[in-house]
């Protein structure tokens, strides 16, 4: 059985390697959530790499793949970890652009730890040269989603502050940080049912297979 690790710091990465679960059951999914060092990891682009590299020791060169559930580790680190484990494949959730221009005002849900990160910031320059994006960088928001502890109410009113009293009437949201997955439905129940969600999971998937060489078509459960 192929043997895949799925590697974050939250829920996010949970999230994911459930839904990796339900599309590749002919793979053990093997969930590496680093919970204990989840700020350290949010923190910044050096401390994220450290934590990944440490608690990936045991599965490096020993597994089909590697999957960055983490979009800073991503952008700004799985270029390292291809160099230096060459005889490891890796695949990582990737910042999403939005599939259409018709509709311009774009909201980018992220920490500024990832904005920091030279890859996030020109991800943000090209995609202002075609939107209207708004940054909301909501450092508090992951600690309190992998706690249970973000409420309905704080969602909302923080998006009507910062967004839509701000005039912006956002039809697609960009994620930057997995654990704003666990959040699409609050996210979609402010600003509207058809909201667009852009958060590279399909496109991870997609490379999955395509890394492993599978057809989508076929792994998936009936």
């Amino acid at each position: 059985m192929l043997k895949i690790v799925v590697f974050d710091s939250g829920y996010g990465g949970e999230n994911f390697a459930d839904q990796l679960e339900q599309e590749l059951p002919i793979a053990e999914i093997i969930r590496v959530i680093d919970w204990r060092h989840a700020s350290e990891i949010q923190s910044g682009v050096r401390e994220a790499r450290k934590c990944a590299e440490l608690a990936l020791a045991p599965y490096l060169g020993r597994v089909d793949l590697i999957i960055f559930a983490n979009y800073l580790l991503t952008v700004s680190s799985i270029n390292y970890f291809k160099r230096k484990y060459q005889n490891q494949k890796f695949v990582g959730l990737e910042l999403e652009q939005p599939c259409s221009f018709v509709d311009k005002e774009t909201i980018f849900l992220s920490t500024k730890a990832m904005t920091k990160a030279l890859g996030c910031r020109v991800f943000i320059h090209k995609l202002k040269q075609n939107y209207h994006v708004k940054v909301l960088t909501l450092d508090t928001w992951p600690a309190k989603i992998d706690d249970g502890e973000l409420q309905f109410s704080e969602i909302k009113e923080t998006l009507l502050r910062e967004v839509v009293n701000d005039g912006m009437r956002p039809t697609k949201i960009i994620i930057g940080c997995s654990q704003f997955n666990d959040i699409i439905p609050e996210l979609k129940k402010v600003l509207g049912r058809s909201v667009e969600i852009c958060n590279g999971v399909r496109e991870a998937i997609s490379k999955t297979y395509q890394v492993l060489r599978l057809r989508g078509n076929i792994c998936k459960k009936k």
